[in-house]
């Protein structure tokens, strides 16, 4: 019988699975949008310059390639391994700080000169 950690990360693992899945479809669904949008915008930007439409074009465009570039950044986390990242550790990124007395010090150095 396995025990409620186990069934927990196997839990997890089904549902990131099930979520690579889904960004993997929804990142070509994107993809194809981009496709569309950018010959749109190249097709009336070449027949009417300038006009709404090429301007909605290239809106949608862009809509279309940052959800593009979001899906593919999510994928990217998912798909790596939590044993790959490295350990937090909560001491390790202290700040050096000094003292006020040397900043004070140094303020009233550079007024004086």
């Amino acid at each position: 019988m396995s025990t409620k950690t186990e069934r927990l990360k196997s839990l997890r693992a089904v549902r990131q699975l099930r979520a690579v899945r889904q960004l993997r479809r929804v990142r070509g669904f994107y993809s194809a949008g981009a496709l569309l949008w950018a010959a749109a915008a190249v097709w009336t930007g070449w027949t009417h310059p300038g006009t709404r439409q090429m301007w909605v074009a290239l809106l949608l465009l862009g809509v279309f390639v940052g959800l593009l570039a979001t899906a593919s950044v999510w994928l990217r986390r998912l798909q790596t391994a939590p044993g790959d990242m490295p350990a937090h550790h909560a001491a390790a990124g202290h700040a050096r700080v000094l003292p006020s007395a040397t900043l004070g010090h140094a303020r009233t150095h550079h007024a004086a000169s």
